[in-house]
């Protein structure tokens, strides 16, 4: 990692610099990842949020409590340290019986909690240390004693990342707070010559509507100097615990590719899916926590049929975002003659959806979900009108009823035949959650990249963001969740096949644009 001035660096310092983080060949598939960091009870920052990050990224999290905390969504009341010995059993422990793949390090109180983290990394050494500079929280309230400030500068070399926001940069870097980006990012380059390390100088605390990030090395251990990632402002007031959860998911990405600008474009548009989700946990009278698990199912719970079947779905939904057509419309390089067979096709399928969905209804045992099924059946017929109304009405697109969705309204008609409202409604799920699940994913995509005016496909890419369409979704998981509680095994059977073979058909209507335009 650092080259010989920054040895020199941490020479003085006392220490030997780290060495560097490799990529393993294969790198690791469950990455597992320690959390050094303070409690917080209200559990949207510190460990707390520092494990559901870890876990959101496939990652196996592990926690050493630095301090404990009183505190909620509207502030710090009280900060309590235990002794630094206690730290360091809890580190000994840990690594005598674990093997760790990377650490994240946030709020460590005072000098000699930072000094017992000190003597565990130079003697542990970790592949992946990413050090979020505690010093003050969003709220203002202040986690690092003064007195230890000269500690944690020394610190800093043994990371690979540090990613302070923008009032720690500046007490770091010696300066006051920059107002502006490229201020900003000359204090990340400052800070990275003094360190010897990477800064991830972060645009949150910037006014405007553009939100970048950027990774900032002065070493040459970047293909530059400076990496920018743009992004757009999401606008919510819940941003408790954003530096722990973003540094933590780029400890913990870092572990599994092993490329610090890879990571960071992963991150980020997960970060910027769960403030835009944020406001669907309803925690807190004050600056609420961000949605962690907003990429995943939200509304099967542990033990219920629906999340038996999401096992089925994760992963058709993992080949969907592996597909060429799924990538291409996010980046903008889509070819529109397959924009336009996808769009042609969709609006072949959903005149046969909508026909499925109004038989569901007519199956429906209660009046709620008779007038649920009927809505989205009226809605798709809506939708398909819209289609021929605007993008297809002005370009040249085949009409033709295309294999695979032949195959899914086949699949889907059999369904409806079989006479099983669980099984029906079963088949017909998919459509609502695995196109809300990428949809959210390719929306969050898209407003990391700061909703670019130039994207051919902006205009498609925003309708991702409906929240009717995820609220419609949430009730039909739910209804196929009661449906399947209340089946027989031989009914929860054919509900779990027809569901498997929906999904299957999902990712294949997503690849058909590639094989068939």
């Amino acid at each position: 990692m650092p080259t010989a001035t920054n040895q020199a660096i941490a020479t003085v310092q006392g220490k030997p610099a780290p060495a560097p983080s490799p990529r393993d060949a294969q790198g690791r598939d469950v990455p597992r990842v320690l959390s050094i960091a303070g409690s917080d009870p209200s559990g949207g920052a510190g460990v707390q949020a520092d494990l559901k990050s870890i876990a959101a990224h496939g990652g196996y999290g592990m926690a050493a409590i630095t301090a404990l905390t009183a505190q909620n969504t509207c502030g710090v009341r009280a900060v309590h340290v235990p002794p630094a010995a206690f730290l360091t059993q809890q580190l000994e422990a840990i690594s005598e019986d674990i093997s760790i793949d990377a650490v994240k390090i946030g709020m460590l109180g005072g000098t000699e909690v930072i000094e017992a983290v000190r003597a565990w990394l130079d003697e542990v050494r970790p592949g992946v240390v990413v050090l979020d500079p505690v010093m003050v929280a969003t709220s203002g309230d202040r986690l690092l004693q003064e007195s230890a400030e000269e500690a944690l500068r020394g610190l800093l070399p043994l990371a690979h990342l540090i990613t302070p926001n923008l009032a720690e940069l500046a007490m770091l870097a010696g300066g006051k707070m920059q107002e502006s980006w490229e201020g900003a990012l000359e204090q990340g380059r400052q800070l990275a010559a003094a360190t010897g390390t990477t800064v991830l100088v972060k645009g949150g605390h910037l006014a405007g509507e553009e939100c970048p990030d950027a990774l900032v090395n002065t070493s040459g251990l970047l293909g530059q100097e400076v990496v920018v990632v743009p992004g757009k402002r999401v606008a919510t007031r819940n941003s408790h615990g954003t530096g722990c959860s973003l540094s933590s998911a780029m400890a913990t990405v870092q572990a599994r590719v092993g490329d610090w600008e890879a990571t960071l474009r992963e991150v980020k548009p997960w970060l910027a899916g769960a403030l835009d989700a944020s406001g669907r946990l309803d925690v807190g009278q004050g600056s609420g926590p961000v949605h962690h698990f907003h990429h995943l199912h939200t509304d099967a719970g542990e033990g219920s049929f629906a999340a038996q079947l999401w096992t089925e779905a994760e992963r058709e939904l993992a080949a969907i975002y592996g597909l060429a057509f799924i990538k291409d419309l996010a980046s903008g390089i889509l070819p529109e003659r397959q924009f336009a067979y996808y769009l042609a096709q969709d609006a072949i399928y959903l005149n046969g959806y909508s026909r499925v969905l109004a038989r569901a209804s007519a199956l429906a045992p209660t009046e709620a979900e008779q007038l649920f099924w009927a809505r989205s059946a009226q809605q798709c017929l809506e939708v398909e009108s819209e289609l021929h109304r605007t993008w297809l009405s002005t370009r040249p697109a085949p009409t033709e009823l295309g294999p695979v969705t032949k195959s899914y309204v086949d699949h889907l008609v059999a369904a409806s035949a079989s006479g099983s409202y669980a099984v029906l409604a079963a088949a017909v799920l998919p459509c609502f959650w695995l196109y809300a699940e990428a949809g959210t994913t390719l929306h969050a995509q898209f407003l990391a990249a700061g909703e670019p005016a130039s994207h051919p496909y902006a205009d498609w890419l925003r309708t991702y963001a409906d929240e009717g369409f995820a609220e419609a979704t949430r009730t039909a998981i739910a209804i196929v969740d009661r449906a399947g509680r209340a089946a027989s095994d031989d009914e929860r059977a054919a509900m779990t096949t027809a569901f498997r073979q929906s999904c299957r058909l999902e990712t294949e209507f997503f690849d058909a644009p590639r094989l068939h335009s």
